[in-house]
């Protein structure tokens, strides 16, 4: 599983990356994280709002640091 986060690098864009490796970890899943700060690469992605975060490729959160419960539940689904 490939997780992406996009963000210009910024305390928030870590703190949502060790957020997702926390989650990751407890879920016992194997992942690489991916951290994307080109911004003509964010806004190619669609991403309004930073910091995002990616699952294979798709966005499926932007704009707000999500704690690592909440990333375990969009891991699950």
């Amino acid at each position: 599983m490939k997780l992406s986060i996009y963000g210009k690098g910024c305390r928030k864009c870590e703190q949502l990356t060790d957020n997702a490796r926390a989650a990751a970890e407890a879920l016992g899943l194997n992942v690489e994280i991916e951290k994307i700060t080109d911004m003509n690469a964010i806004i190619d992605k669609g991403v309004m709002r930073t910091p995002a975060l990616g699952v294979d490729g798709e966005v499926v959160l932007e704009g707000k640091v999500a704690s690592a419960e909440e990333i375990q539940r969009l891991l699950e689904a």
